[in-house]
């Protein structure tokens, strides 16, 4: 009830100020409505979105699987974390914009370039913090490993994984807010196809229903992954831990 008392009350303040700005500027909820059901009639709603949808995928399972080994081997090995230090804060600083401009020049406008530049934006999030995850482990419930002659394979799966659980978690949830802007960057500049191309070709044509109703359908499928699956995720992985009274 109370979020839906939130989106009501979102959806009156949009109106209102629509009532006040213009239509030209700030289009109403029924225009934009109108708009959304328009290109998903044409079906140009569904490829765009099933075709930003792909590379965030992609992206992400590649950025969280890169970051979470290279995150684990520099959190256990000090010549790991000495060499790769240095990299990683420049990824850290490295603006997503240029990463995304310097991919598109080296390797063309490609689905590749693409995915690349926005893993590579996601990357360093995911090594950080597996790398802070794994400085974090037990040492004592790795002797007891050790002293049962567990094989090593078991007892990464029962001993480290869930210590690094609830680590993976938040590196997934903050790494995927990141991916689902940078996505629209890399489309912008360089895609023919997106989301973030319908916005670049709205915005030059200022047709801002269209822009608006990409947007917020976009919006809406972010909210709907991060309350179906993001979250409980997130409260499944740290179920073990104690919760505040």
């Amino acid at each position: 009830m109370l979020r839906l008392l939130s989106f009501s009350l979102f959806l009156a303040t949009w109106w209102i100020a629509a009532l006040f700005v213009g239509g030209a500027k700030l289009p109403s909820p029924p225009a934009v409505l109108n708009v959304t059901i328009a290109e998903a009639s044409s079906g140009a709603l569904f490829l765009h979105l099933g075709a930003t949808l792909a590379r965030v995928a992609l992206a992400f399972v590649l950025a969280m699987s890169l970051g979470s080994a290279i995150g684990y081997l520099m959190g256990r090995v000090k010549l790991a974390d000495r060499l790769g230090d240095p990299w990683l804060i420049l990824l850290l600083n490295l603006p997503a914009l240029v990463v995304i401009v310097l991919a598109y020049i080296w390797a063309g406008l490609t689905e590749a370039a693409a995915i690349a530049a926005i893993a590579i934006n996601k990357l360093p999030t995911a090594i950080v913090t597996l790398r802070e995850g794994t400085r974090a482990l037990d040492r004592s419930l790795d002797e007891m490993a050790t002293v049962f002659a567990m094989p090593r394979w078991r007892a990464f799966r029962h001993v480290v994984l869930p210590q690094l659980a609830p680590y993976i978690a938040a590196s997934a949830r903050s790494g995927l807010s990141l991916v689902w802007k940078i996505v629209l960057v890399a489309e912008l500049l360089g895609r023919p196809n997106g989301v973030g191309f319908e916005i670049g070709v709205a915005f030059q044509l200022f047709d801002t229903p269209r822009l608006l109703a990409y947007s917020l359908t976009f919006a809406a499928v972010v909210l709907v992954i991060e309350t179906l699956l993001v979250q409980p995720f997130e409260a499944r992985a740290t179920r073990w831990r104690p919760r505040a009274a």
